[in-house]
This record gives C-alpha cells, structure tokens and sequence, in this order.
C-alpha cells in the first residue's frame, strides 16, 4: 500500500509538472467546446476472472497464473501510444473496467495513472473508476486503490439473495456484499456505485423490489438496473435452451424496471439514463462521455474507444478495437506499441446514428443547442448532444416499459 501511495504522489506531481510545461509553451487547454476533439475518457480493460458467471459473455479468462508485470508493461505503453496517436491533451476521466480489475494490483493502477498524467493533463480531481467483485475487495485492497488513485469504486453486487448469486455464478454472498458496500462507502463516501440484475429465470416482482428497496437502506448515491440478457454460449443460455430452467419473462422485467424506477425516483435518484440512476449529482462522469458522444480510447484487450487520430493528420472519427486474446494482444503491443486489430472510419450516417442512440438512452436527449459533440464543430445534421450542464431533465425519450427493459443489455461482470 505504502507503494501505491507513492506512486499516486507520483502521477500527481507528473501532471502538475506537465501542466506547468505546456503552459510555459502556451499550450494550456481551455474547457470551452472549440477543444474537444483533445479532450477523452481512458477506459482501462483488466481482462482476468477467477470464474466465469453463469450470464456473461464479456472478454475475459480464467488464467493458471498472470504475468502482471507483464500486462501492466503493455497497458502503459499502449496508453501511451494511443494518447499520442489522437493528440488527446487532457483526460477527463479513467475506468478500469473488465474481467474483473480489482484482482490487479494496485500498483498496475498507479503505473497507469502515472503515465497518463506523463502524457498528457490528468487533473487532479479527475474521475478514477474501479470496478470490484465484493469477493476480490476487502477492505484493505479497496484502500490500497485508494492511495493508487482511485477515487470512485463500481461494486457488481447484482443480488441480494443467495440463491439467485449462485445460479448467477457469482462467488460473493449477498452478506459479503453488504459488507463490502459498507467498506467501500466508509473509503470512498458519495463516489460508491452499485449494480442490481432485474429479470432473471425464476424472479418475481415482489421479491425483486423488496431487494431493492433493502439495497437502498445501504446504498451510496449511484445504482444501477440492468436486465439479464440471455447470451449464446453463456451456461444460462444453455440451461434455458435446454428447458432446466424457464426463459425470463420480458413482461415481468418491464414490470419490475417501471417499479424500480418509482422506486429510486421516490428516494430521490435522477434516472439520468436508460440503466442508471444518481442522487446528489453523483453521474458518472466517464459514463456520461460515451452518451453524449465525446471522444474515448480504450486500452487493453479487446477494449473499444472512438477517437480522432489526430496525429495521422485525419479529421475523421475513428472506432477501434483491441485484438481480444491477451497473450496476442501483449505480442502487438510490443512490436507495435499497440494491439488496434480493427478500425472503422466513421461517417456522416454512422455519427447520426451514434448521436440518437446515446441521445435517446439520456434524459436530455438530442437538441440542437448545448455542447458540440465532434471536433468541436456541429453535429451532424446539425443535431448535437444536449450539455447536461444546461439541460432540464425532461424524463426519458423511451418510456415505454418494453422498450426500456429490452434496451437495458449491458452484461455486468463484476
């Protein structure tokens, strides 16, 4: 811990002394929306697991043993070749996201940090995310990430009963994650979120909200609701496609989504998005640029960003995505500085259909005033992004309880 600590001092002083440079040369960024094509969010993906959940069709592996130093050798150089790649000058927030980060090392974390602030400006209020498993999080590795830098922790709780965590895969009980939720919140108070699945074989409405409205007695000031999605080659498909256990019930889900979200709304979370809900103005700052279409690069295995690479002198967004193996992975960056596998140009159609999709799922929705959402220019067709800064909540574009419930498929690992 004592380690980590040093290292957070570290990328503290490596961003200060590299903001302190850039405006000797008289390139000090401003936060005005003329810059944001060299503004980003860093998504982080550690790709490790102890175990696969019964659900989840993420990228990620179950290893004999990891090389970490390794691995975290090859997320720093990619972090750097790709935050010179765009000509990003400041990065508004990081996520460690996977698999299941929280069983690195908290000096993978730091080293991380460190280089980005190297690279380019990290400020030093900077949203820092973690994902944890209550398992893989006791409380002295939740604050070892803390002296590493992290400052806000993702807890993939998913239920509050025992009997639904096993048939989830999960290796936690629901007393583990209280405890853990408790720990977390004492470490890093107002900056805790929590994940709960609605809509899995067998759930009941009254149950469901009962769990919920007992989370709430223990909760921080972001929860999310996020519906099982039945991927091919998961057990859960299996067992379902082999009749050893009912398929959901998409109308039971709609019915427990519009209840939660009473729920929440009645002890005063904002449902700021399809899946998430925040109280006391703790949005997700990282989640927030993905909705409202800024740039983000994606490091690590298999991970996504959408970005313009500046430094090719190219004007056009481009999405990319990481070769997904890690040992392969790992070889490409060290040959290459980098393991992009694919890049996709995006064009006038595809950033229309990136603004309504992100735009429908928020509940500012799309206008044609607030923040630019590319190069700093309009947006396409002259549609942007609302500036939530400037927005009044209207509720969400897509309020049909069907239409929400089918939306809500992300498969939260951890």
């Amino acid at each position: 811990m004592a380690l980590a600590g040093v290292r957070a001092r570290a990328w503290a002083a490596a961003a200060k002394i590299a903001q302190r440079q850039r405006r000797a040369e008289g390139a000090e960024r401003s936060r005005s929306p003329e810059s944001g094509s060299q503004r980003a969010a860093l998504y982080v993906h550690w790709p490790y697991c102890e175990k696969r959940c019964s659900y989840c069709n993420f990228n990620k592996y179950i290893p004999r043993g990891v090389e970490e130093a390794a691995m975290r050798s090859c997320l720093v150089t990619e972090a750097q070749t790709l935050l010179r790649l765009s000509g990003v000058q400041r990065v508004e927030s990081v996520f460690f996201g996977g698999g299941t980060p929280s069983l690195a090392s908290p000096h993978t974390v730091a080293a991380i940090l460190e280089a980005v602030a190297q690279a380019t400006h990290l400020p030093a209020d900077c949203e820092v995310t973690l994902e944890a498993n209550p398992t893989s999080a006791p409380g002295s590795r939740l604050s070892a990430f803390g002296a590493a830098g992290v400052n806000r922790l993702s807890i993939g709780l998913q239920s509050l009963n025992d009997t639904e965590l096993q048939l989830l895969g999960r290796t936690h009980s629901a007393s583990d994650a209280l405890q853990t939720l408790a720990e977390a919140r004492r470490l890093f108070p107002g900056r805790v979120s929590v994940d709960l699945m609605l809509g899995l074989p067998t759930q009941q409405v009254g149950p469901w909200l009962r769990q919920l409205k007992e989370l709430l007695h223990h909760c921080d000031d972001h929860v999310s609701l996020y519906q099982l999605t039945l991927e091919r080659g998961t057990t859960l498909f299996t067992q379902v496609q082999q009749g050893a256990l009912p398929a959901p019930d998409p109308d039971l889900a709609a019915e427990m989504y519009q209840e939660g979200r009473a729920v929440l709304r009645e002890a005063g979370f904002r449902q700021y998005e399809v899946s998430n809900f925040a109280r006391n103005g703790a949005l997700s700052t990282h989640n927030w640029t993905y909705w409202q279409c800024g740039q983000y690069l994606g490091i690590g295995p298999g991970a996504h960003g959408r970005f313009v690479p500046q430094e090719a002198g190219s004007h056009v967004r481009e999405a990319r995505i990481q070769t997904l193996e890690p040992d392969i992975w790992m070889k490409e960056v060290m040959l290459h500085g980098h393991g992009t596998r694919k890049r996709i140009p995006l064009g006038k159609l595809e950033l229309l259909e990136e603004v309504l999709a992100m735009g429908l799922r928020t509940d500012v929705g799309i206008t044609h005033q607030g923040s630019s959402v590319f190069l700093g220019g309009p947006g396409c067709a002259g549609l942007t992004v609302a500036d939530p800064a400037a927005s009044t909540p209207r509720g969400l574009a897509a309020e049909s309880p069907l239409l929400c419930a089918r939306r809500m498929t992300r498969c939260s690992c951890t």
